[in-house]
């Protein structure tokens, strides 16, 4: 993954935890690196080791820490100079899950060695949109819903989010049954 990605993480255990929680985290994880650069590549292991090492000293399962990192993502790549190309995806809650291998396509121009995941609607209807999701990294599910929750604030769209398939039980991917009521 790219350091930005380890660097969120870093930001977001700093900003509810501390910094000296954050230096306990890094050295479980058995991480040396002083600080991540954000355009740089790093083995998606390190990512990892960082969730594992924070569920570990946190005493919160990875899944949640995963899922408040997804909506952290959301605000945090906003934040970050990103909200120009997250604008391409859309200006609507459902047209941004629609156009998000779009945005992930405009992402790997400055990314090259960006393995993102595949996402697709189906079942779109007024108030429901089935979201299917497939990656070649394993576990990340809960950051999904986390994304999902942030990209509903982001748009001020209420959700409710709903596993329906699920890989780490068999599915050959996941798929998320989506209820959305758009702001007035």
């Amino acid at each position: 993954m790219y350091g930005l990605v380890n660097q969120a993480v870093e930001e977001l255990v700093r900003a509810q935890h501390g910094d000296a929680t954050w230096d306990l985290i890094k050295a479980r994880a058995g991480v040396d690196t002083p600080a991540f650069v954000g355009m740089s590549p790093y083995p998606d292991e390190v990512t990892y080791r960082l969730v594992g090492a924070a569920s570990e000293h946190l005493g919160v399962p990875a899944g949640d820490l995963l899922e408040a990192f997804g909506e952290y993502w959301t605000l945090y790549t906003a934040r970050k100079g990103y909200g120009n190309i997250l604008a391409l995806a859309g200006s609507t809650f459902v047209d941004f899950v629609q156009h998000l291998d779009h945005l992930h396509a405009h992402v790997a121009m400055s990314f090259p060695e960006l393995r993102p995941p595949s996402f697709w609607c189906t079942d779109v209807t007024d108030g429901s949109l089935r979201l299917h999701y497939r990656s070649t990294r394993e576990g990340l599910a809960p950051m999904v819903v986390g994304l999902l929750r942030g990209l509903g604030k982001m748009f001020d769209t209420a959700i409710t989010i709903e596993h329906v398939a699920d890989r780490a039980r068999g599915a050959d991917h996941d798929e998320f049954q989506i209820g959305f009521t758009p702001p007035a």
